[in-house]
């Protein structure tokens, strides 16, 4: 019984607490698109990650070519 005492404030602040996490991540756009994150893992890895840095051979060969012209 007196453990009663102890459990059931603790589960009501843990509710509170998932309620204001849920409400928190709605406002906050968490759940704006739901779409996107289940095809991240179908695109390619340059993609997907959106490495703007990796050059392929076609951004290589125009910038070695920009480079050597006057």
């Amino acid at each position: 019984m007196n453990s009663l005492v102890f459990l059931i404030p603790l589960s009501i602040l843990l509710l509170v607490g998932a309620g204001f996490a849920l409400f928190w991540a709605v406002d906050h756009g968490q759940f704006e698109d739901m779409d996107t994150p289940a095809l991240l893992p179908m695109l390619d890895d340059d993609r997907a990650a959106g490495d703007s840095s990796h050059e392929g051979p076609a951004n290589a060969a125009s910038t070695d070519t920009a480079e050597t012209q006057p």
